[in-house]
């Protein structure tokens, strides 16, 4: 599908409503098949998935997400706001490479609520009435998660895989045509085929589940990922039953439908992004962000291989700049601060 022609977007942000662009099949037959290939292995091998495939993409997707979204949205990603964020989230990144304690799970997620109180007061700061009302509800929340820092970072953990949806759905603004059948295939995989994996409806394909086979009373290597893996990914008070496996397979199949989005359906399908980015940034033109993401892919499956824990918390805080910068850019998107900024940014250079 070619991105060009006079309802495309300039200098990496795109008109709010659809300007005429028509998505063809590929794209669509592309999702089913890809999130059909995500269940099986989910499925059959969820603990190999989720691992394999992040030490294939995890780095990659990092870098191209960092890209999109820099591009995409260079208007909100600027001036002191920017800087703000990037001084939040390398406290993030600080306390996710101090030795794991009460402290540092406490202060990255106060550094992390932070960054939803500095997007919310830059989309936020002319209505000072709605500013207050977000700002007590991310109070809340905030107190909520120091209570159950465990509960937060599960749901963190998730909430990451499931976040291109609102990418997604800002994406198809653009599309005159196939915009419903688009995004049903985007809830279908975001919201739907977890249902199926968490309701037990699929237990009878779900490899361990009835524990005669299972990764959960498995022993050995593979039965020590599965059970750190389920211990991530499942809330503490269901650990104790065979719900693990199930949050597990959610995980490995969100992962790797998440890595579909990054490193195939955008890049792909929002070249504009891109080239906003690379505006910003000459020295990651073109094919230099793909071998930058590929080569620290390289460097970080041979740690995995050589020790998988500090492969994985080096990751963990090297990943915190894609994972954590989304958040306020995905706010300010609810809150049309998003849109008012690249709206205003087309008129200047029209």
């Amino acid at each position: 599908m070619a991105i060009t022609g006079a309802g495309a977007a300039r200098g990496g942000a795109w008109p709010a409503a659809g300007p005429g662009l028509r998505l063809g099949a590929v794209p669509q037959v592309g999702f089913v098949v890809a999130g059909a290939l995500a269940l099986v292995l989910a499925l059959r091998a969820p603990t190999g998935l989720a691992v394999l495939g992040l030490a294939a993409f995890g780095l990659l997707h990092n870098v191209l997400e960092l890209r999109y979204v820099a591009g995409r949205f260079a208007v909100v990603l600027a001036g002191p706001l920017l800087r703000l964020l990037l001084v939040l989230v390398t406290g993030i990144v600080v306390c996710r490479l101090l030795p794991p304690s009460v402290y540092s799970r406490s202060a990255e997620i106060l550094l992390a609520y932070g960054l939803l109180v500095a997007a919310s007061w830059y989309g936020l700061r002319s209505r000072p009435v709605l500013l207050a009302g977000a700002v007590a509800v991310l109070a809340a929340a905030a107190a909520g998660s120091l209570s159950f820092p465990a509960y937060h970072f599960v749901v963190l953990a998730h909430l990451h895989n499931v976040v291109p949806l609102l990418f997604l759905w800002e994406w198809s603004r653009r599309l005159a045509r196939g915009r419903a059948l688009f995004l049903a295939l985007q809830f279908t995989w975001v919201l739907l085929v977890p249902a199926l994996l968490l309701s037990g409806l699929l237990d009878g394909l779900l490899v361990g589940a009835t524990g005669a086979t299972g990764a959960t009373g498995a022993t050995g290597t593979a039965g020590g990922w599965t059970a750190r893996l389920e211990s991530s990914y499942t809330p503490p008070a269901w650990l104790a039953s065979h719900l693990g496996l199930r949050f597990l397979a959610v995980f490995a199949f969100l992962q790797t439908m998440h890595y579909v989005v990054w490193v195939w359906f955008l890049p792909r399908y929002a070249p504009e992004a891109a080239e906003g980015f690379e505006a910003r940034v000459p020295a990651l033109r073109g094919a230099r962000a793909w071998a930058l993401g590929a080569a620290a892919g390289g460097v970080l499956a041979v740690l995995f291989a050589a020790d998988y824990a500090q492969g994985r918390a080096l990751y963990a805080a090297v990943a915190s700049y894609h994972a954590y910068l989304e958040f306020p850019v995905l706010l300010m998107l609810v809150l049309g601060a998003a849109h008012e900024g690249a709206s205003v940014r087309i008129e200047e250079k029209t």
